[in-house]
């Protein structure tokens, strides 16, 4: 059987999720506590890379002995959350498990993902939110958040998205379809939730940059389609920092 694992993780202490030769990620911490689960070494695919700093409400894994295509364990799939806590450090946890087809791929079948970047609108730090949020101080009022909504709407739909894709990327199909966009304020929080088939490297924090910079009057809410028709990442706003990044839901 192949098992698939729903994970939550704070991603600050880590080099994204995939293994890296010289720094801590996700899939290494999970490399570890799989072996000792289950006395073995076994092969973790994940449903997507996240850079470092980002974090993750719900990420997905699938998991089989190493160099096969099933999990030789007999612990039922309910029960694994619980039993592999205790190998697992305290900012990475896996809350479901379940078993999937042999031939599932937690990568390719995904139907969509959805990304949450959040920030603390207040002229004061919150130091319980120091790395879950952005700190951005000059108030968005209901006007910018309005002109954000109706530049967060051209992002909707199937574009070409090279102008906000970190521009040393070396992707050329850059062609992906943006299901949903969405600027929602919650007292000092202010969220930007997006969903997508697929998206490009640093695409939700260049998107958001974009965003800020519309509330700040710097880019007009009708110049993105002009931005996504360019393809030129100098149009783009800035890319915000992955601390407030989290891969909020995915979608099979």
């Amino acid at each position: 059987m192949k098992i698939l694992l729903h994970i939550s993780f704070l991603g600050t202490k880590y080099c994204g999720y995939q293994i890296q030769p010289n720094g801590i990620t996700v899939q290494q911490k999970l490399n570890e506590a799989t072996r000792q689960l289950f006395g073995y070494d076994c092969d973790i695919v994940g449903c997507s890379r996240t850079d470092s700093g980002v974090h993750a409400n719900h990420f997905c894994a699938a998991v089989t002995k190493k160099g096969t295509d099933s999990l030789d364990t007999t612990i039922p799939a309910d029960k694994i959350p619980f039993a592999i806590a205790c190998y697992l450090p305290e900012d990475i946890s896996v809350f479901k498990a379940e078993v999937v087809d042999g031939s599932f791929h937690p990568r390719y079948d995904v139907k969509y993902k959805e990304y949450v970047y959040r920030i603390w609108n207040s002229p004061e730090r919150n130091p319980f939110l120091y790395d879950r949020t952005l700190h951005y101080p000059k108030h968005i009022d209901d006007i910018a958040l309005n002109n954000m909504n109706k530049a967060a709407s051209a992002f909707v739909g199937t574009h070409d998205f090279s102008a906000y894709m970190s521009a040393d990327t070396k992707i050329k199909d850059t062609v992906r379809t943006v299901y949903s966009a969405e600027v929602i304020r919650n007292g000092d929080i202010v969220e930007f939730k997006v969903s997508a088939n697929g998206f490009l490297y640093n695409m939700v924090r260049i998107f958001t940059g974009t965003l800020l910079a519309v509330a700040e009057g710097k880019i007009s809410p009708d110049g993105i389609e002009y931005i996504t028709e360019k393809k030129d990442r100098k149009n783009a706003g800035i890319t915000v920092p992955p601390c407030g990044l989290f891969l909020n839901r995915v979608v099979y």
